[in-house]
């Protein structure tokens, strides 16, 4: 199927509505936008229904993150709630401003540690004075804990650790293991694992490991388990949905979520994810469950995650033409033909736009996705991804209302800038369905090799693949031949970007002096640093202007080539279970910032007083009733941050 490149480029994209304001917040390094459901008054009223009570069950599950990503975030929040609904004193004073801004980073965070950097920030306002704040509203009793917990910088310095030294374990804040190290754990892993297994269960996604008069256990997040109230919830509202699915596919897979969640048996994960990839015909979707791993310093335990959309169906006409060609790309791809896929299964892709984001997807949620995360399932019944449309329009528009540019700052020439306003969204937008489509679904591991061979590398090393294989063929004239890039200058301005990206500007979301450490900025970093040196500057080169750096992509060709040198290696890797040339990889071109080009790269973003990060609400779904019987679902937008975390609370505080 080929569509004409004027018919893809529309549908690519949403128009902005006039009057519409997107950014309706900033604090600290954070903006919040709103984003729009274009296609939500064509759905059905069932259809309505049926995301409505996804919707629902998404929203039950937000308080689980929040314990997971470390034991005493809810009790603090809990306090911090009471203080914004109920403190009767002076809400106008300097301390009262800073408390709250406080309160606002940790709705935004889940808890108390950075959503991206992963360390601890800390209130501006005076311990006395915040402590006088939890007397006011009755929480005397716990003044000193919480006040120890929010401002004392050696209780839980990260959420996860990521030392070369220390026991990753035991100096991670998340809350997935207590008083085990990390050889205890692997060792437990190992010895109930089956590398024989042609379908290997993802052991321990679901459960915390403990120990308990001196053996390791693992205890279950389930239903009349941990978590047990939250989950019941979540069933409850998914079997509503169950009712008034599209199709009995999407009706299967409901029923078997709801038995993985009552049983805690990961046999039933990995059946609903095979039934639940099988859905290709319905209009609304869904993600619901422990599901990506990269809180978890082993990388196995799955955070809790809630996502509901639906397809744009013209939009999706591009991902159809990749997912067509799927087998072409496997086939063409640089790395060695023993890591290839020899028949790619099931690859379904399309662009969605977000009705409902939850648990590690809100307020801060990935522009793409791709699951199941089972490398077997991939292999043998293939995968879902998509392109959420809605929200990457909603990050330019927000961006649109800026009076200043961070592309105008840190790109090199006009040329350059010219480039991306005529491609940028748009390659960026390939690029990404490029990685979701097709690069997490691409390569196979070797028989034996274990999908968790990589441990803390793996979230990295992944991200790495799946963008490489992105990078590689968005300068394919396969892509000018199916009529999903315009023509072969546009792949440049992705190439542009990603290199101005991953050498300098993602480094103003990290502080002076801290290493990076963030999977997917580790990812960009350990690419273009890499074809950097590869490069010996020729490939890309280092130029200096009045003082300030840029780095330029001198030879197009010649990059394109090391990102398919660099693919097929992390491939290698990945399909042999090479730990130690993974390690090698992160920790030589990922982690370690020059801190000259790092104090520069601060102050020319500061100077711009723009916000690094950016995240979202949710539009409200509102039951319509007439003379008792609903009769539509509308969606309402809302303008109110604090309140639409402070309405989380008080409806889906459950734990």
């Amino acid at each position: 199927m080929i569509v004409s490149t004027a018919a893809v480029l529309a549908a690519s994209c949403n128009q902005k509505e006039s009057g519409f304001k997107y950014t309706v917040d900033q604090f600290a390094d954070i903006k919040i936008i709103r984003y729009q459901v274009p296609g939500w008054q064509d759905l059905s009223l069932q259809q309505k229904e049926y995301a409505y009570h996804l919707a629902e069950a998404a929203k039950w599950g937000r308080d689980i993150l929040w314990d997971q990503n470390c034991r005493w975030n809810l009790q603090l929040r809990h306090a911090v709630e009471d203080v914004l609904q109920n403190y009767a004193g002076d809400r106008n004073c300097s301390e009262f401003e800073a408390f709250t801004i406080y309160a606002k980073r940790l709705f935004f965070s889940n808890g108390i540690h950075h959503h991206y950097a992963e360390d601890k920030f800390f209130p501006a306002c005076d311990k006395e004075y915040f402590r006088k704040l939890l007397d006011a509203v009755g929480k005397a009793s716990e003044a000193d804990f919480l006040i120890s917990y929010a401002y004392d910088p050696k209780v839980c310095p990260q959420r996860r650790s990521t030392s070369s030294e220390g026991d990753i374990v035991l100096e991670s804040a998340v809350n997935f293991y207590d008083g085990v190290t990390r050889d205890e754990v692997e060792t437990y892993y190992a010895s109930i694992a089956d590398p024989k297994d042609p379908t290997p269960v993802s052991y321990g996604l679901n459960t915390k490991v403990v120990k308990e008069d001196g053996e390791v256990i693992e205890k279950q997040w389930k239903a009349g388990g941990i978590y047990g109230p939250a989950i019941e919830k979540i069933c409850e509202e998914l079997e509503l949905a169950a009712k008034v699915a599209e199709n009995d596919i999407q009706k299967r897979a409901i029923g078997l979520l709801v038995e993985y969640y009552r049983s805690g048996d990961l046999r039933k994960w990995d059946e609903f994810n095979v039934e639940w990839v099988k859905d290709t015909i319905g209009t609304v979707d869904f993600v619901n469950g422990f599901v990506e791993d990269y809180n978890d310093p082993l990388g196995r335990k799955g955070s809790w995650e809630g996502h509901v959309n639906i397809k744009d169906a013209k939009a999706s006409e591009r991902s159809a033409i990749l997912s067509a060609n799927a087998q072409w790309f496997e086939d063409n791809s640089p790395v060695d033909p023993r890591f290839r896929k020899p028949k790619v299964k099931g690859i379904s892709a399309k662009v969605i736009n977000a009705v409902c984001l939850a648990g590690d997807a809100y307020p801060a949620t990935p522009i793409g996705i791709n699951l199941p995360n089972a490398d077997w399932i991939r292999r043998d019944h293939g995968s879902k991804s998509v392109t959420i449309a809605n929200i990457s329009h909603a990050y330019d528009y927000s961006a649109d209302e800026s009076p200043v540019s961070v592309l105008t700052e840190f790109a090199w020439n006009e040329e350059e800038v010219a480039r991306a306003k005529k491609y940028g969204s748009y390659a960026s937008e390939i690029h990404t369905d490029l990685h979701e489509c097709l690069g997490h679904g691409s390569g196979q591991l070797l028989k034996g090799v274990s999908s968790t061979a990589m441990g803390e590398y793996s979230s990295t090393l992944e991200e790495a693949r799946a963008d490489l294989f992105g990078l590689y063929y968005a300068a394919d004239p396969k892509l000018v031949e199916l009529g999903i890039m315009p023509d072969m200058e546009a792949y440049k301005a992705e190439y542009d970007n990603f290199v101005r990206n991953g050498l300098m500007v993602q480094f103003n979301r990290v502080e002076l002096g801290r290493p990076n450490t963030e999977a997917h900025m580790q990812d960009r970093k350990l690419i273009a640093e890499w074809c950097y040196q590869q490069g010996d500057g020729k490939v890309i080169a280092r130029k200096v202007r009045d003082g300030k750096s840029f780095f330029v992509v001198e030879d197009y060709e010649a990059l394109r080539g090391l990102f398919g040198k660099l693919l097929a290696e992390i491939q290698r890797i990945k399909s042999e279970g090479d730990y130690e040339a993974g390690k090698a990889l992160v920790e030589t071109y990922a982690v370690q910032i020059d801190p000259v080009l790092h104090k520069e790269v601060l102050d020319r973003y500061n100077s711009l007083n723009l916000k690094p990060y950016g995240g979202f609400l949710n539009p409200e779904i509102v039951p319509v009733e007439k003379e008792g019987v609903i009769t539509d679902y509308e969606i309402r937008y809302t303008d109110d941050y604090l309140g639409q975390m402070l309405d989380y609370g008080k409806r889906y505080g459950i734990l």
